[in-house]
Formats: C-alpha cells, structure tokens, sequence
C-alpha cells in the first residue's frame, strides 16, 4: 500500500510539473539555424505560401480585377438613367422695370442600347480577358508550388550535405589517426599521412560551405511562406516505394492539352483578341438606341419665367459612322496583327505544354530507375568501403585506397537521397505542365514524407561513422 500512495505521489508531482512547466525556447544547432523540435513537411508550407506568397496573391488580384472590368463592360450594355436638376434665379432689368423671380427644371431620363455592336464586343473582350487571368492565377499556383517544392528538396538536400560531410570528416579523420599511429611505428607512409590530411582539410573547408548552403537554403524557403523557417523538415520515408506515372505518355499529353492553365490564359487571350477585332470593326457598324425622358420646368426662353409644364418624350436614334479620319480602319488593322501574335502565342504554349510534359513523364520513369541504381550502388559502395577497411589492416591495400572507397561510399549516399529528391520534384513538374497540380496533389505527395524517419543514407552513414 506504502508503495501504491508513492507512486500516485510521483505521477501527480509529474502531472503539476508538466503542467507550469515553460515552454523550452528554440536553441541554436550545429548548422546554424535555429533548432526546433517542431517539424513541418510540404503541405504545411504550401497551406502558408498560398496565403503568403506575394506571387499567387498579385495574380489573384490581377483576376479579381478583370472580374470587375468584365462587370464593368456588362454595365455598358444595360439600361442608362439619370436625372438632372437646376434651380434659376433670375433677376431682369428693361430699363423701365425690373423683376426678380425663381424657376427651375427637372427631367429623368433612360437610355437603352438596341443594337451597338461596338459595345457588345467590347463586353466580350473582357469577359474572356476575365477568363484568361482566372486560368493565368491558376497557373502562377502551379508555378509557385514547384518552386516550393523545389526550394523544400533543396533545403533537405542542403542538410544531407552538411551531415554526410561531417560524418565523412569523421571517418577520414579516424582513418588519419590510425595511419598516423602507425607512421609513428615506421608501418605506414608519410604520403598516406598526408594524403588523409589533405582530405580531412577539403572536408573542413566542404563544411563551412555545406552550412552556408543549410542557411541559404532555409532564406529561399522564408522568401515564400512569409516567415523563418526554423523547424526540421519531413524527410522522404524508406517504407514507401517511389513509383512512376502507370499512364501512357499519350494520355498525359492529352490532359495537358486540354488542362493545362497556361494554355487555357492563352486561348483565352485569343478569344479576347478575336472579339477586340471585332469591337474595332464595330466602329464601322450603325448603332441604334432607345430613350425615354421626362422633363417639369417652368423655365422659358432665355430664362424667363414660363407657365409649369410636364413633358413626356420617346424616341428611337439611329447614328450612322461616316468618316472619322481612317482612324477606325487603323485601328482595326493593329487589332487584326494583335491577334496574329496572340495566335503564335497560343501556339508557341502548347509546344512547350507538350514538350515539358512529355520530358517531365520520360524523366519521372528514367527516375525510378535511377533511385534504383542508386541504391545498388550504394550496396556496392559500402561493401568496398568495409573491404578496403579491412585490406588496409591486413597491409593489401594504402591509405589512397581506403580514402577513394570512403569517397565513393559517400557520394554514392548524395547521389541517392538527390535521386529522390528530383523524382518527386519531377513528379510535381508532370503534374504542374498536365493540369492536375493542387492541394489534393501535394497532400499525395506528402504522404511519402515522415516526420521522424531518418533516411536509410544518412542512418548508415551516421552509424559508420562512430
């Protein structure tokens, strides 16, 4: 009973202390950037860069606007009604007498286009130039995500480099003090003495620079979502396989064609251009318009005072261009060669729409064969690194020996981790060129991320280096 009451005691004493316990302020790490043990992944930067990423917010505004200039161009084609008013004070002088009095006059009018093909046109201009910058947005997302992405591999590559080259310090310097020992003995050379310190001094130097790259990496992650990225990022997990598009190289050229944004803005930036041709023809067609008035005054003739009268009038007006000086002509010939070079515009897109998504979707598959090669490579590459350990111990092989297969081992871990990294990236590049790149798709790719999994490459390398 006596230990039951004491192990309550020390579970409450524990609770209270967890409970007023401060919050830990982050510290600073080994690569210099502020360490915290909160980790974030790429859905979690994406959700801050759409809300923070000056790019994306610029381009929205930029659709939002055309939204109002399309309404505003809708308004032209509606009924027009306004009212006028004055107030008169009149004082008259003959000569003989004089007087002073007040009128006034109120009318109301309403004024409704029949037929203006003009402005009919000119409403469709904006409202496919509405269309071109929602699709235009809707691209910059796209953009903007890889861009994210690609900042975020960077900056987990940037940390593999950091640990793979103090690991590989590590090694190389364990391997200088073995050699150095048995130089001490006259069983070793003073060529591998410095040939290893020669290494251990480009590692020391690698490093500065690989810490330097950690903190410039982490700034181009801070440049998007608005604020310092501090945290650890996700890394790729080791119990998922990378696997590469199932569909046909023709079924993603298809979507790409017919979903790609970019290529949606342009066609639309067509549209727009055909239908601003049109407007500028439209300057040679007749207009015809309906109004209305009402009109109380009891103003007269040179402001003179008149009996109140209510007047009523409708009528239909007819305007007809006649010449205006070749400007309208002009015109319509710089709007025709607009359109020309918005045609070779949307040409010029859809080429390079089927190009980059057909080099994207070569390249996700020639991927998979890479990460591949890459992890048999690094079998290889610590199996010759473990024998060239031991043949040095026998005396089979020197020290330059031991140093190359050290050297192979760990850019064969660089290779590999840069391998994933790019196969992912690639991945959403495929899907940013064939239309289907957003939220859902980097919630998918974030599922290959994990939180507290260090990657096979950077666990064996750690481990042998103790």
């Amino acid at each position: 009973m006596r230990s039951l009451w004491l192990a309550v005691l020390i579970m409450a004493t524990s609770f209270a202390h967890a409970a007023v316990a401060p919050v830990e302020t982050p510290a600073v790490d080994k690569t210099g950037v502020l360490a915290s043990t909160h980790v974030t992944d790429l859905a979690q930067l994406y959700r801050e860069a759409r809300l923070e990423d000056p790019r994306v917010l610029a381009a929205y505004a930029r659709a939002e606007a055309a939204e109002a200039r399309e309404r505003e161009a809708f308004g032209a084609l509606l009924p027009q009604l306004s009212a006028n008013g004055a107030y008169n004070r009149t004082r008259r002088d003959d000569g003989t007498y004089a007087e002073l009095y007040n009128n006034d006059r109120l009318s109301l009018g309403l004024t409704q286009h029949l037929y203006n093909k003009a402005a009919w046109e000119n409403y469709q201009e904006f409202k496919n130039r509405a269309r071109q910058q929602g699709f235009e947005a809707e691209s910059a997302q796209a953009e903007a995500t890889v861009d994210l992405a690609e900042r975020y591999f960077a900056a987990l590559a940037a940390d593999d480099e950091l640990e793979l080259v103090i690991a590989e310090q590590r090694a190389t310097r364990e391997n200088l003090d073995r050699v150095e020992a048995l130089y001490e003995r006259q069983m070793a050379m003073i060529t591998d003495v410095l040939d290893l310190r020669a290494r251990v001094d480009a590692l020391a130097a690698m490093e500065v620079e690989a810490r330097n790259q950690v903190r410039l990496s982490r700034e181009a992650l801070s440049e998007i979502v608005g604020r310092p990225v501090t945290e650890k990022l996700s890394r790729i997990r080791e119990d998922i396989a990378l696997q590469a598009p199932q569909e046909s190289i023709e079924d993603w050229v298809r979507r790409a064609l017919a979903s790609n944004p970019a290529l949606k803005a342009h066609a639309s930036a067509v549209e727009a251009a055909n239908a601003a041709l049109r407007e500028g023809k439209g300057g040679h067609y007749p207009s015809v318009s309906f109004s209305i008035n009402a009109q109380r005054s009891d103003v007269g003739y040179d402001n003179t005072l008149a009996p109140l009268t209510d007047t009523y009038v409708a009528s239909i007006g007819v305007q007809v261009p006649i010449y205006s000086g070749g400007s309208t002509s002009a015109r319509v010939r710089a709007l025709r060669a607009d359109e020309m070079a918005a045609e070779q515009e949307l040409e010029a897109i859809r080429r390079q729409v089927v190009n980059q998504t057909t080099s994207a979707y070569l390249t996700a598959h020639a991927g998979v064969e890479q990460i591949r090669a890459s992890y048999n490579a690094l079998e290889s590459a610590e199996q010759s690194s473990i024998a060239a350990q031991k043949g040095f111990q026998y005396g089979v092989v020197n020290s330059v020996d031991v140093l190359t297969s050290v050297q192979n081992e760990y850019q064969a871990r660089r290779e590999l981790l840069q391998a994933q990294y790019d196969f992912i990236t690639n991945l959403l590049v495929l899907n940013r060129w064939s239309g289907g790149l957003s939220a859902g798709t980097v919630e998918k790719v974030n599922v290959w991320l994990s939180r507290n999994e260090t990657p096979r490459a950077l666990e064996e390398a750690d481990t042998d280096s103790r």
